[in-house]
């Protein structure tokens, strides 16, 4: 009868953490409209994501961007989380921008795109 118990009890809980899985909004954009050869700060705003098992990475070329900030980990209604990355970079024609989120065991990159 213990053991019917635990693994009743294990069921619902582990059920109940699934069933709070919420996918990440990825948005990728600048600080000012993109021109080449102007410096600038590409940003990766991610919300809406739980459980907050996540990383943020500003690319250039699939490389990391060297000296990016973080804000804190921040949640709002309903445990749902928001974090912030930031970078300054100077856009350059034929090189790609992105942000890649790793959220659990999902991994998604997202491309920057330059207002030019």
């Amino acid at each position: 009868m213990k053991l019917f118990l635990a693994v009743v009890v294990f069921a619902v809980l582990g059920s109940s953490s699934l069933a709070k899985l919420s996918e990440p909004k990825v948005q990728v954009y600048s600080y000012s409209p993109g021109e080449f050869g102007k410096e600038n700060i590409l940003i990766c705003h991610v919300s809406g994501f739980h459980p907050p098992d996540i990383s943020i990475e500003l690319l250039k070329n699939e490389v990391e961007i060297p000296g990016a900030k973080q804000t804190d980990l921040a949640f709002e209604k309903g445990w749902k989380f928001h974090l912030t990355k930031s970078a300054s970079f100077t856009p350059q024609k034929n090189e790609e921008y992105s942000c890649r989120v790793r959220h659990v065991n999902n991994v998604r990159n997202f491309i920057w795109e330059a207002d030019m």
